[in-house]
């Protein structure tokens, strides 16, 4: 058994937490509208969800440093819960006022607990353990959506329409039993990793210290440099979700399909995660090696996903496409476009995992860490909410997967840049070895090669 304060049982425990929260979050996105026949008060609620989270992941690493990972992602959970519940309220109603509300209020809580689970992730495990860990996260995480997509698809299998207020009310129930897993947290100063290494080497942060160190983020080379990777990587979220599985598949086939995306997205983690952790290949070798995997397999999906999409241009049951919408007992008609939908569920994992591999390779410090994912995640949300919008405007589909596609080939060259310039060993890691007691104000930051022409003294908070 490990040791509760070891790196990995605080990873699992933040996995059990996203498994329980975002995970069924993200099986309802997956049945195209959260279930409802009509997507557009989902996708307003989506919108002003990701606007929340915006505004709340970058400064949520100063609020997860200055407050602490447990009651924060602790309260975080509640969010979703209320959000799923104000579905039971639209279903009744038809009102779905509540519904947006409740995604503004699920923003600021998505935004808390997303970067103190970056900050688990990626700074509790050693340099030749990330890839496993981001893995294993993921590999948890995405069951949350395999389970998902199983209970809608075994109620509704014989039925079509909305989903039931029992399929909500069963969702509620676990994201409430998240906000209890997450209590199980540790601070990041009681993390201690098998080598005897610290998680962080300062014990805590002030919100004036936070808020000047999260304005020096937009001063970053590497965030800057990392911007169109943060855009994109949940931008399409809104096009595969609602204007390709949404659109296309009858009620009971999006379950279906969910099964297929979230399996994808689970196997592939783990066969990246032999990749990032092989210890063979230097690590810009590995960065190197997986960005061009996902440039190849992200176009190759592209290309036929727009093949597809040439053959439609409105959705749900007045869908233009040939036959109208699919049935997966269709056997003729749905293995294409179901297959196509587990290849976006593979390279959306894949992109996920690399994402979070790169900023992983800056620092090792929890606090620094926070500040990043919480920059990461509020750019990424900025995307997410551009998305939705498209959706919720009917912007044409066509658009959408153009904008998704461009939003690609524009990412990766400096996502590339910057994984070109990895070293071995993350500047702070050496200190980890210290006790979290020691006072060590100045190192050496040669963390990377292109940061300058030589190592200087830098201190180490200033390193973001």
């Amino acid at each position: 058994m490990p040791r509760y304060h070891s790196p990995l049982t605080q990873v699992l425990i933040i996995s059990g937490v996203c498994f329980l929260c975002p995970g069924m979050f993200n099986a309802l996105n997956g049945l195209g509208g959260a279930g409802q026949l009509d997507p557009r008060t989902t996708s307003d609620a989506n919108t002003s969800l990701y606007l929340a989270f915006a505004v709340c992941s970058i400064l949520g690493g100063g609020l997860v440093n200055v407050a602490g990972v447990r009651y924060t992602t602790a309260a975080a959970c509640l969010a979703y819960a209320l959000y799923t519940g104000s579905y039971i309220y639209y279903n009744n109603t038809g009102y779905g006022a509540f519904t947006i509300a409740a995604g503004a209020v699920l923003g600021i809580g998505a935004g808390i607990l997303w970067t103190a689970q970056g900050v688990i992730m990626v700074s509790y495990p050693s340099e030749n353990e990330k890839g496993k860990f981001i893995a294993l996260f993921f590999v948890i995480f995405n069951m949350g959506g395999l389970l998902g997509g199983v209970l809608p698809f075994a109620i509704n299998y014989s039925r079509s329409g909305a989903l039931t207020d029992s399929v909500y009310v069963l969702f509620v129930i676990l994201e409430c039993a998240g906000s209890v897993v997450a209590l199980l947290l540790v601070p990041p100063t009681s993390v201690v990793r098998n080598d005897g290494s610290h998680a962080t080497i300062r014990q805590s942060s002030s919100a004036r210290q936070e808020t000047l160190e999260v304005v020096k983020l937009f001063r970053n080379r590497w965030m800057l440099l990392l911007l169109p990777m943060s855009f994109s990587s949940n931008f399409f979220y809104g096009y595969c979700f609602s204007a390709y599985n949404g659109a296309l598949f009858t009620l009971r086939t999006r379950g279906f399909n969910n099964l297929l995306y979230w399996s994808a997205s689970i196997l592939s983690s783990f066969a990246l995660y032999l990749l990032l952790d092989y210890s063979r290949w230097t690590r810009r070798g590995r960065g190197v090696f997986s960005v061009a995997a996902i440039f190849i397999t992200s176009n190759a999906v592209w290309a036929c996903t727009l093949v597809v999409q040439l053959r439609y241009t409105r959705g749900g049951e007045l869908t233009d496409y040939p036959g109208g919408q699919i049935d997966f007992l269709d056997h003729g008609r749905a293995a294409g476009p179901i297959a196509l939908y587990f290849f976006m569920g593979m390279v959306d994992s894949w992109y996920q995992n690399i994402c979070y591999w790169v900023i992983g390779t800056l620092t090792c410090d929890a606090f620094i860490t926070a500040r990043y994912i919480g920059f990461f995640k509020g750019v990424q949300s900025a995307g997410a909410a551009v998305a939705w919008q498209l959706v919720a405007r009917n912007v044409p589909f066509m658009n959408q997967l153009v904008a998704n596609w461009v939003l690609l080939l524009v990412s990766l060259p400096t996502m590339a840049y910057v994984v070109m310039h990895i070293e071995e060993r993350a500047l702070d890691d050496r200190l980890m070895y210290l006790s979290p007691r020691v006072n060590k104000s100045y190192v050496t930051d040669d963390s990377f090669v292109g940061l300058s022409g030589a190592a200087k003294r830098t201190p180490l908070g200033s390193i973001i």
